[in-house]
């Protein structure tokens, strides 16, 4: 009988993908994720329901979500070593340090994932660099909570966004922003401004991304204004938003 011997290196790779699989199927490690809602500015309501949502929602999906209500205490080396995705909701100058902001920057451009939530974009205003990978700043919402607004899904293409309709409505905070760059971001959702009443005071802006994707050096970043509203939140469509969301920035979306 002959013997066949394997190459070391080969001999390697399968003894590690058994030990660390088993000798069934091989399993993929749950997506890790930190969700961050530090508020330094307004404080949303909401904020504590997000959170056990998506702790919840994230062992049906493939991801772990730790909570950190201190963004300085989550951007070490070894949290940003053990982590797929980063995910803000915040407001105002948070109190990261210059290697704090250095950390958080290299984690996405070297290929890590960022997600920001509704007012993610108001959120470090004096940091220019944050608002460059976010991809705009909040400018004002004239269409507050209790307005019921008219919100187009346009790009039915895109994996993230595609659970909305075409065309929905919803009660919501809608916001407005400043610099945004449609040549470096791409929307998938925005304000359906011919069904929506364009005479509220304070409007600025001339067009009215409501989601958004881009990269960021290796880096994915996606951004949804849409989240003030509890119901929102409860809303089965903006879940599947939000796993989608997680899926793509961390590369794992088939």
């Amino acid at each position: 009988m002959r013997t066949y011997i394997l190459p070391p290196l080969v001999a390697a790779l399968i003894f590690t993908s058994i030990f660390a699989y088993g000798a069934g199927p091989l399993v993929r490690r749950a997506v890790r994720v930190a969700y961050v809602t530090e508020s330094k500015g307004f404080k949303h309501a909401v904020l504590p329901e997000s959170e056990e949502i998506l702790k919840s929602i994230g062992p049906r999906h493939g991801f772990d979500v730790t909570v950190y209500h201190e963004a300085a205490q989550l951007f070490t080396p070894a949290n940003l070593g053990n982590l797929n995705v980063i995910i803000f909701y915040t407001t105002g100058e948070l109190p990261l340090n210059d290697d704090q902001k250095r950390l958080f920057l290299d984690f996405v451009k070297s290929g890590g994932g960022f997600i920001g939530i509704h007012s993610a974009t108001d959120t470090f205003y004096k940091w220019p660099e944050y608002g460059e990978m976010i991809g705009a700043y909040f400018d004002g919402h004239p269409w507050t909570q209790d307005n019921e607004v008219a919100i187009s899904a346009f790009d039915r293409s895109n994996p993230i966004t595609k659970v909305w309709p075409e065309s929905f409505r919803l009660q919501e905070e809608i916001y407005q922003f400043r610099d945004f760059d449609s040549s470096k971001s791409k929307a998938t959702i925005r304000l359906d401004t011919e069904h929506t009443d364009m005479t509220k005071k304070g409007i600025k802006a001339k067009e009215f991304p409501l989601a958004w994707y881009r990269t960021y050096g290796k880096g994915r970043v996606f951004y949804s204004a849409l989240g003030h509203r509890p119901e929102v939140w409860r809303d089965s469509r903006y879940q599947e938003m939000i796993v989608n969301a997680i899926r793509w920035t961390s590369n794992t979306l088939d």
